[in-house]
């Protein structure tokens, strides 16, 4: 890095964003969330800097497209990318690491309490083999994020989690989508939250503020680092 500092400037387009400056949320074990941002445009490139960008492309798994000769020709691996970015494909690519986030305050919060269980891509025969609940959903195939189950009040929580960088229809449909999902569930005495993030909610102020009125509980990341699961899992 610090002897071709040049090279840095393309590492953007290989994680598939034209941003220049990204910010990369952690989720620190003691349930805090600690922000790292990273300018591709600068010009100043140091020791530092260099063992950070190393550290970015090894979290990021950049760096496995090169030691694992996972790309054969970099320039046809840009253009794909630069097509992909034209398309709807990549809108919510930040989904993944948005339910990673939210996993870890879901696993404090349930080692905190011991009478709290939870598991992930909870489908409702898996909720049925682990809590012993039957679970009626719109759709057969539906999978949810996380399932977390109070052993003592005998309450369900479903959880579904998501981030969205840009704007678009997706956001409107998708409050249209959990409000529908929230009152099947009510109707089976099935607690449901939303977990959501980004700065494509700006666009959507007006969907999001219905959806927050009529969800039994709506949440961004802000919320989760204050504490807002653990008085949600405790309360009957």
């Amino acid at each position: 890095m610090c002897r071709y500092p040049e090279v840095r400037k393309a590492l953007p387009i290989l994680l598939a964003t034209r941003n220049n400056d990204i910010t990369v949320l952690e989720a620190l074990e003691e349930g805090s969330l600690k922000e790292n941002n990273f300018d591709f445009s600068s010009k100043i490139m140091n020791e530092e800097n260099a063992h950070e960008l190393m550290d970015f492309m090894i979290g990021s798994g950049l760096s496995k497209l090169f030691t694992d000769d996972r790309v054969k020709n970099l320039v046809d691996y840009v253009l794909g990318v630069e097509v992909g970015l034209d398309t709807n494909g990549w809108k919510n690519r930040g989904g993944k690491q948005m339910e990673t986030v939210v996993g870890v305050f879901i696993s404090n919060a349930v080692r905190k309490n011991p009478v709290l269980e939870y598991i992930s891509e909870a489908t409702p025969s898996a909720i049925k083999k682990k809590f012993g609940v039957d679970l009626s959903v719109d759709k057969s195939k539906r999978r949810f994020d996380f399932a977390v189950f109070n052993r003592e009040l005998r309450q369900l929580y479903l959880i579904e989690t998501n981030f969205y960088n840009g704007g678009g229809s997706k956001l409107k449909a998708v409050c249209g989508e959990f409000r529908q999902l929230n009152s099947q569930l009510s109707a089976q005495n099935i607690a449901f939250l939303w977990i959501t993030d980004g700065r494509g909610w700006r666009t959507a102020e007006y969907s999001l503020n219905e959806a927050y009125d009529e969800l039994d509980y709506t949440a961004n990341l802000k919320m989760l680092e204050d504490g807002f699961l653990d008085s949600i899992f405790s309360r009957n």
